[in-house]
């Protein structure tokens, strides 16, 4: 998996202070996407075992307290993605007690794959849909167009 930007604190993306990451990787290519940059799958620089031994650190420092984590993109479903995405959402399960796990697809909650689902059975919100310039309102909290939707999942 490639990825485009991580922030270590970010208060945008998702409730309360949280980490952030934006994977590479993008079939959906909706028109007027504000990250066009993350489409291609190998653009942006190789996630490692250090860059996730990075997100874990930063999600348990208790200096700066974090509420979880958000992946965006690209797309985090992105099938190339799946299993980079699987080990890490496992790993902030296992080893970050209390923190949450929020996700930006452009694919809806009732057409994943099971692979898909998988990765979705260990995060708290999945945010769906791919966006629609006509549907575009910068009112909305956490989505782009009217017609993303936010799942509660736990």
């Amino acid at each position: 998996m490639h990825f485009h930007q991580y922030y270590p604190i970010d208060v945008v993306n998702g409730p309360g202070t949280r980490c952030t990451l934006f994977v590479a990787g993008c079939e959906h290519q909706c028109p007027g996407c504000y990250n066009k940059s993350t489409w291609r799958l190998d653009s942006g620089r190789r996630f490692t075992p250090e860059d996730e031994d990075r997100i874990i650190a930063d999600l348990n420092d208790s200096r700066i307290p974090r509420q979880g984590l958000s992946l965006s993109g690209g797309d985090p479903l992105h099938p190339q993605n799946l299993s980079a995405i699987l080990h890490l959402v496992k790993r902030v399960r296992a080893a970050c007690e209390g923190k949450d796990i929020w996700l930006w697809t452009g694919y809806q909650l009732g057409t994943l794959t099971p692979a898909q689902r998988e990765v979705v059975s260990f995060i708290n919100v999945l945010i769906d849909g791919k966006f629609v310039q006509d549907l575009k309102d910068p009112a909305l909290i956490w989505r782009g167009s009217s017609n993303q939707v936010i799942h509660r999942l736990r």
